[in-house]
């Protein structure tokens, strides 16, 4: 096995976990998860900040 054999296996491997994870990523049973992470910096947590005010 030479070292450019060697190199197309090691980029055909990363290609199809890259493929992998996409097809994980846009899958439909992951629609939900992705959907309330999306939404997580927009939630109120209760936190001790008033309208208006910040942190310092």
């Amino acid at each position: 096995m030479t070292v450019g054999t060697l190199m197309g296996v090691i980029t055909l491997v990363f290609l199809v976990m890259f493929l992998g994870i996409v097809v994980w990523a846009y899958s439909s049973r992951r629609r939900a998860d992705f959907d309330e992470a999306s939404r997580l910096p927009l939630n109120d947590n209760g936190d001790d900040r008033q309208h208006g005010e910040r942190r310092s």
